[in-house]
């Protein structure tokens, strides 16, 4: 009985352990020298135009991988299949950048024709978008395929929305297989990139745990009623810098989403904020870790899926 046990556990870990190991930073060396540099470079130019797109890019990833992994299931348009995620809830009138993507993309099929996945696309812009923006870089494993399908109804229950509170984001978190201290670090992509009126409107109206005079400047871009799409940043102190001002704000009882200061409302989170706040590159390190973390979220590789043509239609 212990032997059988034993067994299974093993097979398990092996399985868990697939993806990681079929996943690699050198992944094109060979066939497509040039795709991390292309990317890297469209990246660069996207977001030196318009900063905003760095964390839009950085988003597109997000909500990508909490969605059955990271295999570009959210840039599929809607077909005759299925209804893609696109118009899920957290995603509509909400989520950008799929111009950007369709250019390097483009680009790629022109260098290497079949060859990069818009999931790796996704996971490399990520990265790149961080360091454009001033954070620190890290190692993208490559390989992801790209799905032939996606699910509405999974992005509409899996992407955590921004009224959760803490113990609802650790399940969120932990659903995916990232732990607490991912949560934290991942949450730190809030120093950057803008919300809708419509996702912080009770925060600043309803909730106590808010700095009033912060709650007043943004009452007056996001009215009681009306306004939905009206943008605020999500950092006021820095929003197209990638620092560790977003944790300061929380300090201060200035996070705009309810689900931004659940993480230092008296509970289990407060200490690595307060972590984060000192050390700017503790953040950097943790975020980079639970980033590569995220990027290894079920990646079809091998023979599943397939490399699209197009990031938004199945071959």
């Amino acid at each position: 009985m212990a032997f059988s046990l034993l067994t299974f556990v093993m097979a398990f870990l092996s399985l868990s352990a697939a993806s990681y190991a079929q996943l690699s930073s050198t992944f094109y060396n060979s066939s497509c020298p040039n795709a991390l540099s292309t990317i890297q470079t469209a990246v660069r130019s996207a977001v030196n135009n318009e900063s905003r797109m760095g964390a839009s890019l950085l988003r597109l990833h997000f909500h990508d991988c909490f969605v059955n992994g990271c295999d570009g299931s959210l840039l599929l348009d809607d077909n005759a299949t299925f209804t893609g995620e696109k118009t899920a809830r957290p995603n509509n009138n909400s989520v950008r950048g799929f111009e950007v993507v369709d250019n390097i993309k483009s680009q790629l099929e022109s260098l290497c024709p079949g060859v990069v996945s818009c999931a790796d696309i996704l996971a490399v812009a990520a990265r790149d978008s961080v360091v454009v923006l001033g954070g620190s870089t890290w190692t993208v494993l490559l390989g992801r395929r790209d799905s032939t399908t996606a699910s509405q109804s999974a992005a509409n229950s899996n992407i955590p929305a921004p009224t959760l509170n803490l113990s609802a984001l650790i399940t969120s978190f932990s659903n995916q297989g990232l732990n607490q201290t991912d949560l934290v670090a991942l949450s730190g992509s809030h120093t950057i990139g803008q919300a809708r009126c419509t996702s912080f409107r009770t925060h600043i109206y309803n909730e106590t745990n808010i700095n009033s005079t912060y709650a007043t400047s943004l009452q007056a871009n996001c009215p009681f009623s009306g306004g939905d799409n009206n943008l605020s940043p999500l950092d006021v102190t820095s929003p197209t810098v990638f620092d560790n001002e977003y944790y300061k704000n929380l300090v201060s009882q200035r996070g705009l989403l309810h689900s931004d200061q659940e993480l230092f409302n008296g509970g289990a989170t407060d200490s690595q904020v307060n972590g984060y706040t000192g050390s700017s590159s503790t953040f950097f390190t943790d975020f980079a870790n639970a980033m590569v973390k995220m990027g290894n979220i079920s990646p079809l590789t091998g023979s599943s899926g397939e490399i699209r043509t197009n990031c938004r239609r199945v071959n």
